[in-house]
């Protein structure tokens, strides 16, 4: 998908949808710089089961948004649950929170937005929620809406924003 945030949100005002727009906080790790499609969501705190799960499933073109609490304490995706995700077809990841095996995942052709980087991983308690409205940065992303990702930001829309192919 060759997408570009600022086309989009012009695009979005000359059609008077309304997007969400978050600035360039998060930080681009993966292989693919541009990314978007239907959102899935997963909340978990220092504990990436639910993360591994979500990536083990038929990805669609979708994207991953993870509610990571922004924490720093652990990393949430590496390069195995990274190419899991490829693998099974995701479009990219969105996490609010960090990556791990960042060399790696830069190799992978899946778009991956993170705050940061920490070598420790995550528990696996399997605690945490899947499917629910997320929160962070000034984004409430539903679940099936429209995110998009670039250099530039992250814009959330209700309904496609680019043109099909």
């Amino acid at each position: 998908m060759n997408i570009a945030t600022a086309d989009l949100c012009d695009l979005a005002e000359e059609r008077g949808v309304a997007v969400q727009v978050a600035g360039r906080v998060l930080r681009s790790y993966g292989g693919v710089g541009a990314f978007g499609g239907p959102a899935a969501t997963v909340c978990v705190r220092d504990d990436n089961v639910l993360v591994k799960q979500a990536l083990g499933e038929p990805g669609d073109g979708r994207v991953l948004v993870v509610n990571g609490g922004g924490s720093d304490r652990c990393a949430l995706l590496g390069d195995q649950l990274a190419a899991r995700g490829v693998d099974h077809g995701w479009a990219g990841v969105i996490l609010w929170g960090c990556i791990r095996d960042a060399a790696v995942v830069a190799t992978l052709p899946l778009g991956v937005m993170a705050l940061s980087t920490h070598p420790r991983r995550s528990a696996k308690r399997g605690a945490g929620t899947r499917g629910g409205v997320e929160t962070f940065l000034g984004l409430s992303v539903h679940p099936g809406a429209w995110v998009y990702a670039d250099a530039d930001g992250i814009v959330v829309a209700r309904e496609p924003l680019h043109a099909p192919g």
